[in-house]
């Protein structure tokens, strides 16, 4: 459908539409009488269809008739492609058996399928012609919603704030580094409260990355409402940079306490727990900081005034009150935003502006909002106007997050229609949970959320499109950005609120917490959809599946959790995402040997068990687009080669590890993760096959490899494979280092749109010489015996590379000189040596125009040039054996930056 929208309600339409087009087609022209009715399904949801996606764009609560007919039409809709599903899922597998049944059974079996085919279609048929006369009878495609302010749900908050855009920050953050940093060696704890939406995270992250460079180790972790303890405390360990635990066993609260406060003991700690609901979380939490009076600081972010007290014991000096944006303040900060100056607002807007200024009562993110609203809309009075009415009529005193929720919603109304199903869906992960980006566009692609254009056919192209846009309109917080591409997001929990209860009005998706809270879902009023069971999210939730669920309906299922409910219970399901949290070290197998039966199944995302057992065989899952496997999978189905959608394939480790003999036949996938050899004596004789056929995978653009120990010969036929794939973008080699030179030196003019080399498992003699023509690379990441001066000059004349992790062995001779004008656009340069040969690099005046972080080897005593780097903003001092510590690491470069004129952090980095 190209050119079309897929809204909250057409997501559902559109498909249907298209499975109707389909049974007009030739191959079902046996069964008789299907095209005339599919025919005529088609026009009448067409005209359905149409009115709908009005409705869609509509602002303003709909007349209760016409939202009745709208709810019916779209579950509807549900239904009857469930139906048409049904009947080609069984019509293919009629012609599959067919030549095994009998002549007579056959005719027999064909006469009962048509009369059941048409009486479901007469069924369909009558139902389509209800709706379509009730839409005349309500007038539907001639209503107009009343004037008026935006309903809006009253549990609805505020989004999440960038930290460079809020103004007026500067003097809280000095107000709470003070009451930090003062000379008290005690430990303290200062707690910032605030409503939601004031920027409690934001300040809490100021501070953090202002004074954490005085602390031996440091912390950022948030709490949300549902902590599970365990993972929680998981998390702070990971973050402390602590050893991964041992999972021989199931670890209590209680061990996990004690290891981080042995952890703890010894070093000077600052911690940001963020986010923090109620007492019973913190007196947990706070059980993991020991007191050595070594001037440790602990931040405790809350809206919760007694959890400030609590966390304070009650010390007024360690409760900081977040205040809304003065007056002044929140104009300058609309002006920049809207304008991109403070002197920018044409004078006959300037009334207007007071006006919608004056509705925000100085909060960050209600300004911001606002702010994107009126920056994407036409500068005239009358748009403006139109955004300050229908922000409605507040009280201009004692501000709270009700004065939030017309803008909120009204951000929400000016969605375009194509992102608000997609905005929905991520009411299917929990709070404070990271959202990988490429993983959320399967998940809409899967889902059908995804329409090509005229200019764009990759829906994958599309989907990354749809989730710019909902960053840019600060719809979701972005996470991980890596060189001006964000690559994940975190749906702020008060912006979780207004997604959720969304969901709830459209009947979109709904969150269960237990089994039993799921089970409740279907005395609700229509059969529910999607469902996203988070039962490790704590407080007592039974996570028992034999409890009686129906789940036939169920287009998404999305478990975070340990137990899941049989797959026999599922009919229809589209998406299936099975996140079981960190293993526990019990070699638990989660079998999946029942998903062959999931004929609509197109993605698949298992996580957490220590293996993963599926059928077989699985031919079944014609529509299967992406397979992720991030556990051990103990066989690979040898049919997968017959999955002509699959386009995604990850599998972290499988008990035979060698690249399957099949794999060159997998011409549909264009992103690939496989472990490739484990050892002689477990290698089986097609491993060389499959080595081989992975050249025939024209059509990849991601592949990441795991070597295991691969022979000379084996590592020979791998580099000729790769020099094949001429489509690639990103290309990883991981595993263990190997010593042997392979053959990937000597490429032939290979991948010229690659963006992402990472090879450093491979050992090169010298820089490869085709490594000079890839114009397109980004980032990369090698390593050789020997460098030089040439081997500078031959990288830095690539034009886009704004990320280098250069790892020599030794430069043999003279000093290797980066030249002026060399690595134009480097913004990251790591360099590692095995050697103590810091010293023999140095940089020319212009070199490396741009960079703004430098790491090394810490034992380098002297960086020539260095001051010559006139952006560098960081100098990253890498210890590599871990024999100094921090100060030992960056003391000897402190006083050389100190001429800098930029004036460098230098820190350790472990």
């Amino acid at each position: 459908m190209a050119g079309g929208i897929v809204t909250v309600v057409s997501g559902v339409m559109n498909p249907l539409i298209g499975k109707l087009t389909t049974l007009m087609g030739d191959e079902y022209n046996k069964f008789k009488g299907v095209k005339k009715q599919a025919s005529f399904l088609q026009e009448e949801l067409s005209a359905m269809n149409a009115a709908l996606q009005k409705l869609e764009l509509m602002d303003g609560e709909l007349d209760p008739n016409i939202k009745d007919w709208r709810d019916h039409v779209r579950e509807m809709s549900y239904d009857m492609e469930n139906c048409i599903d049904d009947f080609i899922r069984q019509s293919r597998a009629d012609d599959a058996k067919r030549s095994f049944i009998k002549n007579t059974a056959r005719r027999i079996k064909k006469m009962r399928d048509r009369l059941r085919i048409a009486h479901q279609m007469e069924e369909l048929k009558t139902v389509a012609i209800e709706a379509n006369a009730r839409r005349q009878r309500y007038k539907v495609d001639d209503w107009k919603p009343a004037s008026g302010s935006v309903d809006v749900d009253p549990r609805l908050r505020a989004v999440y704030q960038e930290a460079d855009s809020l103004i007026g920050i500067d003097g809280p953050r000095e107000e709470v580094v003070t009451r930090l940093m003062d000379t008290q060696k005690n430990l303290k704890v200062v707690s910032i409260v605030g409503f939601g939406g004031l920027g409690k995270t934001t300040l809490a992250k100021q501070v953090y990355d202002k004074i954490g460079l005085q602390f031996d180790c440091k912390a950022f972790f948030s709490v949300s409402q549902r902590p599970d303890m365990t993972e929680l405390l998981n998390n702070l360990q990971y973050k402390l940079g602590m050893k991964k635990p041992d999972t021989s066993h199931t670890r209590k609260v209680d061990d996990i306490i004690e290891e981080i406060r042995q952890h703890l003991k010894n070093n000077r700690y600052l911690i940001v727990v963020d986010d923090v609901w109620d007492e019973s979380a913190w007196n947990i939490i706070k059980c993991v900081f020991p007191e050595e009076g070594n001037g440790s600081r602990v931040i405790v972010t809350t809206r919760v005034e007694v959890v400030a007290g609590a966390a304070c014991q009650n010390d007024r000096e360690g409760i900081y009150k977040l205040e809304p944006l003065s007056e002044e303040n929140s104009r300058m900060l609309l002006l920049n935003r809207v304008f991109g100056s403070v002197h920018g607002c044409p004078p006959q807007l300037a009334d207007i502006m007071a006006e919608i200024l004056s509705k925000c009562h100085g909060l960050p993110l209600a300004v911001i909002t606002v702010g994107n609203l009126l920056a994407s809309q036409e500068r005239s009075r009358k748009g403006w106007e139109s955004i300050r009415d229908s922000l409605g009529a507040h009280s201009a005193t004692n501000p709270t997050l009700e004065e939030m929720k017309s803008i909120l919603n009204l951000s929400y109304m000016h969605l375009p229609a194509h992102l608000r199903a997609c905005f929905l869906y991520l009411g299917m992960y929990p709070e404070d949970r990271e959202i990988l980006r490429d993983d959320l566009v399967r998940q809409w692609k899967a889902e059908g959320l995804l329409v090509d254009s005229l200019h764009v056919q990759d829906l994958e192209v599309v989907g990354r499109n749809y989730f710019n846009e909902l960053i840019n309109r600060s719809m979701v917080q972005p996470c991980h950005t890596q060189y001006g591409e964000v690559l994940s997001c975190r749906v702020h929990d008060i912006m979780l609120d207004l997604i959720l209860s969304k969901c709830d009005r459209n009947n979109f998706l709904s969150v269960a917490y237990s089994y039993e809270g799921m089970a409740r879902l279907h005395g609700c009023k229509y059969k529910v959809r999607r469902v996203s069971l988070s039962s490790m999210a704590g407080g007592g939730a039974t996570d028992d599946p034999t409890i009686t669920v129906n789940l036939s309906q169920v287009r998404s299922f999305t478990l975070f959790g340990k137990s899941m409910p049989p797959l026999v219970l599922f009919k229809y399901l589209r998406v299936l995402r099975i996140d079981q949290g960190s293993a526990r070290g019990d070699e638990q197998t989660l079998d999946l040997t029942a998903i062959s039966q999931l004929f609509q199944l197109r993605y698949l995302y298992v996580e957490g068990p220590d293996f993963i057992q599926l059928p077989a065989e699985l031919q079944g899952l014609v529509y299967l687009e992406t397979l992720h496997i991030d556990s051990e999978l103990k066989s690979i189905p040898s049919d997968i080669v017959h999955l002509s959608c699959l386009s995604y394939l990850y599998i972290d480790k499988c008990n035979h590890g060698v690249l399957p003999e099949w794999i060159g036949n997998m011409k549909s996938l264009n992103s690939l993760r496989m472990p490739v050899g484990m050892g002689t004596d477990q290698r089986e004789l097609n491993g060389m096959n499959g080595i081989i056929g992975l050249g025939e995978l024209t059509n990849l653009r991601d592949l990441t490899i795991s070597l295991w120990s691969l022979e000379k010969s084996e590592l020979d036929a791998l580099a000729c494979s790769i020099g094949k794939l001429w489509n690639l973008k990103s290309l990883q080699l991981s595993g263990f280092q190997t010593e042997i030179h392979s053959q990937m030196g000597s490429l032939s003019n290979p991948f010229q749109h690659i963006e992402e080399i990472d090879v450093s498992v491979l050992n090169f003699p010298r820089v490869p010489i085709w490594m000079g023509g890839l114009h397109c690379l980004r980032i990369l990441n090698l390593r050789v015996e020997e460098t030089s001066t040439e081997d500078f000059r031959l990288l830095g004349d690539l034009p886009s590379l704004v990320k280098l992790i250069f790892r020599p062995s030794h430069i043999p001779k003279e000093r290797a000189i980066v030249g002026a004008g060399l690595f134009p656009v480097l913004e990251h340069f790591e360099f590692w040596s095995e050697e103590d040969a810091m010293a023999d690099l140095g940089f020319e005046a212009g070199a490396m125009p741009n960079l703004q972080t430098l790491g090394c080897k810490f034992k380098a005593r002297a960086i020539p040039g260095l001051l010559l780097l006139l952006t560098l903003l960081r100098l990253d001092m890498i210890d590599l054996d871990g024999a100094r510590t921090g100060d030992a690491i960056v003391s000897p470069f402190r006083d050389a930056l100190s001429a800098h004129p930029n004036h460098p952090s230098v820190r350790p980095s472990f």
